[in-house]
C-alpha cells in the first residue's frame, strides 16, 4: 500500500447526492473536502442522473481518488425508493468505473459503526464525531456530505482488512462478480 492515497466517499441520492474526500499520508487521515449535489430543482430523472454523473466524474479528474466508497441502498419498504437509490449509486459508480477507480460499497450500519462505534447512531452522531476526528470546524446544513465523508473514513479505516465489501478495480471485474446482473440475450 502507497504512502499517499486519496478517498471519495459518496452518499448517493436523487435529491441530494453527499460527498467527501480525505487524504491519507503514513496511515494518518486528513480532511479535503465535503460537499453536496443539489439535485431537487431539477424534475427529470434522467437529467439528475447525468448531473450525478458528470459531477463524479468532475471530482475524480480534479482531485485523483484512489479509491472510492460508496453507501450502499438500504432495503426500504418504498421500492420505488429504493430503486431511485440504486440508480443514483450505479451512475457514480459508473463514473468511477469509466476512470478505473477501484470502488468499494459499505451499508449503512457498517459506516456508522466504523464512525460511531454503534450501527445505529443518527446522521447527527455521525457528523459530531467526524467533526471530532477530522477538526472541522463546522458542520454543514444537511448531512449527507457527512454521509458522503463517513464512508470515506469507514473505508479507511477498513483498509487492510480482508473482508471489505464488494470492491471492483475496473468492467472486467465488476461482469466478473456480477455475472447474474447482466440481460444475456
Amino acid at each position: 500500500m502507497k504512502n499517499e492515497r486519496i478517498i471519495l466517499g459518496i452518499d448517493p441520492g436523487t435529491t441530494i447526492m453527499g460527498f467527501g474526500l480525505i487524504k491519507v499520508v503514513n496511515k494518518k487521515m486528513e480532511f479535503l473536502q465535503l460537499n453536496e449535489l443539489l439535485l431537487q430543482k431539477y424534475s427529470d430523472p434522467y437529467i439528475k442522473l447525468k448531473l450525478i454523473f458528470e459531477r463524479t466524474v468532475e471530482l475524480i479528474d480534479t482531485f485523483h481518488p484512489d479509491e472510492i466508497a460508496i453507501e450502499a441502498p438500504f432495503f426500504g419498504k418504498n421500492v420505488q425508493s429504493m430503486l431511485k437509490l440504486g440508480r443514483a449509486q450505479g451512475v457514480a459508480m459508473a463514473a468511477g468505473l469509466s476512470r478505473e477507480i477501484p470502488i468499494t460499497e459499505y451499508l449503512p450500519k457498517k459506516i456508522k459503526m466504523a464512525i460511531t462505534g454503534n450501527g445505529n447512531a443518527s446522521k447527527e452522531q455521525v457528523a459530531k464525531m467526524l467533526q471530532s476526528l477530522l477538526g472541522l470546524k463546522e458542520l454543514p446544513k444537511n448531512l449527507d456530505s457527512t454521509d458522503g465523508l463517513a464512508a470515506a473514513v469507514c473505508h479507511f479505516y477498513n483498509s487492510g482488512k480482508v473482508e471489505v465489501g464488494k470492491s471492483y478495480t475496473g468492467w472486467d471485474s465488476f461482469v466478473k462478480q456480477n455475472p447474474n446482473k447482466l440481460n444475456k440475450q
